[in-house]
């Protein structure tokens, strides 16, 4: 059984660009099947993760110093890092909030993210688990995001998730993008153009889901 991990992070449930871009991979993705694909969903919105409560958290077991970590909160910890060990691929709706990522996929982040821990690469320098696994974040964004414009580099998601997914855990990351996802709102930044940008982003975000 191949499986395929979504995590989807927007708080709108109506409109939401990133989960109609996580929609349109995982489709793709199930029909390029054979019909022995499944999806895991985990929707950090409707069922946010706790926030880490105690610095031990950030550390595996043998290295918490004496600290002691709650029994349930070590539970659902690793509950997070097998779900994401569970599965061959993970796509990923990453709305630009305030210029960075919601929350609630901080939280996500920081339950996995542990040095030393079971996603790591090993300690004699071999590759972890995850390594060359492919991590798609599909990512809308409000404003314009083209060369040379002031907020060309204000996206301050994306790299720290590259940086993690990518960096740290050695998978392979692919990002789609969409912007001015609140041109209906600003007229300036040009509907069409949004429009296009998003059509052009559910099209990538298909194909990509064909060839994972």
């Amino acid at each position: 059984m191949t499986s395929l991990l979504r995590i989807d992070t927007s708080a709108d449930l109506a409109r939401s660009r990133s989960r109609a871009l996580t929609d349109a991979l995982v489709d793709s993705w199930l029909a390029a099947g054979d019909g022995n694909r499944t999806v895991v969903t985990r929707d950090l919105h409707r069922d946010p993760l706790p926030h880490l409560a105690t610095p031990a958290q950030h550390w595996p077991a043998a290295e918490r110093r004496g600290e002691s970590v709650p029994a349930e909160l070590d539970r659902i910890q690793a509950e997070v890092v097998d779900q994401l060990l569970a599965a061959e691929a993970v796509v990923i709706g990453v709305p630009l909030y305030n210029y960075s990522m919601p929350a609630v996929l901080k939280t996500w982040i920081d339950l996995l993210h542990v040095p030393g821990g079971p996603l790591f690469p090993g300690a004699d320098g071999a590759p972890g688990p995850l390594a060359g696994r492919p991590a798609v974040l599909l990512t809308a964004r409000g404003a314009v995001y083209d060369p040379g414009t002031p907020t060309e580099h204000d996206d301050h998601a994306i790299p720290p998730l590259r940086l993690v997914l990518g960096g740290a855990f050695g998978m392979s990351v692919h990002v789609v993008a969409t912007s001015r996802t609140v041109a209906d709102r600003v007229p300036e930044f040009g509907i069409e153009r949004a429009e296009a940008e998003f059509a052009a982003a559910e099209a990538e975000a298909r194909r990509l889901g064909a060839s994972l």
